[in-house]
């Protein structure tokens, strides 16, 4: 019942208040990126989604062109405020605020068995797996083979933390994800 109908419920109501709340904000960034990056500060990437399909992810540029960035893009991506325009994305009824990160294709796509329950769950703006590699742009800059890291060590633990969260989905556990993503920059 949590996951057919309160939690759409939940992340339509949620979205939309987060999204009115923080318009002003959101457009102060927008405007800025717009400055920074002279043309559309909003990054659009095909994902994957809810029972494999793809889907438009939207969020805010924070690399320039030839590899280039500046302290605000970096504090953006740092603070995942570059994520605020998923909101949209939940609006739409294509993400939710909680649940396995949307990858590219050629990953959760290409999961197989058992695995394949994580795709039966929308995409969140932030998860289970997702607070435990906060840092993982550091820890893949920190490998000599970053691909490789990321394919035989990340992504197969972010395989287990999402099926975990799948089997054990509930109200409580998504505000404590919730309530630990929105304070974990407090504390970084």
């Amino acid at each position: 019942m949590y996951l057919k109908f309160i939690k759409p419920f939940l992340d339509f109501i949620l979205s939309f208040i987060g999204l009115l709340l923080l318009s002003p904000f959101l457009i102060l960034i927008w405007a800025l990126l717009l400055y920074v990056h002279k043309a559309n500060p909003i990054f659009f990437q095909k994902r994957v989604g809810q029972f494999g399909n793809l889907f438009t992810v939207f969020k805010f540029k924070t690399i320039k062109e030839k590899g280039q960035s500046n302290s605000l893009l970096k504090l953006l991506r740092k603070t995942k405020i570059d994520e605020l325009p998923q909101l949209i994305n939940v609006l739409k009824g294509e993400m939710s605020l909680v649940g396995p990160r949307p990858d590219i294709p050629g990953y959760y796509d290409l999961l197989k068995g058992g695995e394949r329950q994580i795709l039966q769950l929308k995409p969140g703006i932030t998860g289970y797996a997702s607070l435990k590699f906060i840092n993982e742009e550091y820890i893949l800059s920190q490998q000599k083979d970053k691909l490789r890291y990321n394919d035989e060590v990340i992504f197969p633990e972010k395989v287990k933390l999402n099926l975990y969260y799948y089997r054990n989905v509930s109200l409580l556990f998504d505000f404590k994800i919730l309530l630990k993503t929105i304070l974990l920059p407090l504390h970084r």
